[in-house]
């Protein structure tokens, strides 16, 4: 069986949203499955000296502008939620407890958080809003929250965190097909012709 369409993501990126709701269909398309890896992209930013795109000069406005329409021509709800960026370890550290668990139900639940965040402008940065989407899904809070706060698992995410940016991962969402890398939303067309194709 062919390798899985590795899909990384910060749960604070409105493009990360977008994808999240694209690429099972894309992948499955082409008799692929995904692996869904959240890593926190604002370690990324020290590597790289960016800040979060809302915040730049210029591109700022204009990206808040882009997020609402990329999400109108998918049919999608979006609303910013308060704060935003916001840092993403609670939800990131909730998916990799529960994949440990469920892999199928963890990517339930990381669809759900962004869906909660980005279609409902809800915050969900916290271990109780964590909680809030995960009892939705039939999951007992209390061992979700004793999971955020688990040692191993906080060291779960920050070994993800730093295998992503040693491979070469500085954006969300950041998608490698057979090891050949695509950053952004915007490369979704690609990462399905390069799925079709085998490469160019």
């Amino acid at each position: 069986m062919a390798d899985p369409v590795e899909f990384y993501f910060d749960f604070s990126s409105p493009y990360g949203y977008l994808a999240s709701h694209q690429i099972e269909a894309i992948a499955a398309r082409h008799g692929r499955e995904v692996r869904w890896r959240p890593y926190l992209l604002g370690v990324a930013f020290k590597e790289t000296g960016q800040k979060p795109l809302v915040e730049q000069p210029l591109r700022g406005p204009y990206h808040q502008h882009d997020f609402a329409r990329s999400a109108r021509r998918l049919g999608l709800p979006f609303r910013l939620p308060s704060p935003f960026p916001f840092a993403g370890v609670a939800p990131s550290r909730a998916f990799y407890w529960l994949e440990e668990r469920d892999g199928a139900l963890a990517k339930r639940f990381a669809l759900k958080t962004y869906d909660r965040i980005f279609g409902e402008g809800r915050s969900v940065n916290d271990a109780a809003a964590v909680a809030d989407v995960a009892v939705s899904l039939g999951v007992d809070s209390a061992a979700l929250v004793a999971g955020i706060n688990d040692a191993a698992i906080k060291d779960k995410l920050r070994a993800e965190t730093e295998a992503a940016i040693k491979r070469g991962v500085f954006g969300s969402p950041f998608i490698y097909v057979d090891g050949e890398p695509f950053w952004g939303h915007d490369r979704l067309g690609q990462v399905e012709e390069w799925l079709a194709r085998g490469g160019w």
